[in-house]
């Protein structure tokens, strides 16, 4: 299982959000470029990044973002703010390693396929729950898909991985999170990456146990020291491999 060490970009600085309230984040008084290499440094291999002012329409960070992306010394699977087909390849062409695409896939998934065959193994496909139906708009628009439906509309898509967030349970529930990540990633044919599950390095270990789990996001537990990364990505190297049960 891979560790995606997670920062998100708010006016240039280190933040997370409950729950998405862009007016109520927690500053982390970091810099981004040197806490990126710092992960590397502890043995990453990936890292996600999240522009919150993309989100918003601004571009604020693209020159951090650009700056990330050229020193992290690991890939980067960048979100935030992908709404065109223009977005999507001029960060590619900027060298991010993955694009994760929420929004535009349910406004366009005729594009997002299309983008998800031109670029194999850099779309990541986001799935954002709240009460049982998908978010799009930064959390904060409804969708008509539950999010069963929404990752059969892409079934036989080649994504690199479909990246779950349970907002309904965003950090009070880690139980519900779990409930619903497994329940998607068994319906999934894609490998699933879960998010905002972990809090210590027994996380890791637990979602171990879950099928189809490539990979988890870990952020606020890193900046609040709640957990060592080095440490995680023991944890997730040694983690049990799920068997498959024949019958």
């Amino acid at each position: 299982m891979r560790i995606y060490p997670t920062m998100e970009l708010q006016n240039g600085r280190c933040v997370t959000l409950d729950k998405g309230r862009l007016d109520e984040a927690m500053i982390w008084h970091v810099n981004p470029v040197e806490t990126a290499r710092g992960w590397s440094t502890a043995g990453a291999e990936w890292m996600h990044l999240t522009d919150f002012d993309a989100i918003e329409g601004r571009d604020t960070n693209s020159e951090l973002v650009e700056e990330l992306i050229r020193t992290a010394e690991m890939p980067v699977q960048l979100a935030g703010g992908m709404r065109t087909r223009e977005q999507v390849e001029n960060w590619i062409d900027k060298g991010a390693g993955r694009i994760v695409i929420g929004t535009l896939a349910a406004r366009d998934p005729k594009l997002v396929k299309e983008l998800a065959k031109l670029y194999p193994d850099q779309i990541v496909l986001a799935v954002d729950v709240w009460k049982g139906f998908v978010m799009t708009e930064g959390w904060r628009s409804q969708s008509a898909f539950t999010p069963e439906a929404f990752i059969d509309a892409f079934d036989g898509t080649p994504f690199a991985a479909i990246l779950v967030t349970d907002i309904d349970s965003d950090v009070e529930d880690v139980e519900a999170q779990l409930g619903l990540i497994s329940g998607l990633a068994q319906h999934s044919r894609t490998p699933v990456i879960a998010s905002g599950v972990v809090r210590t390095a027994d996380d890791i270990s637990r979602l171990s146990y879950i099928p189809n789990i490539a990979g988890a996001l870990v952020g606020r537990a890193l900046f609040r020291k709640t957990v060592d990364l080095s440490d995680v990505l023991d944890v997730a190297a040694s983690a049990r491999e799920p068997v498959a049960q024949f019958q």
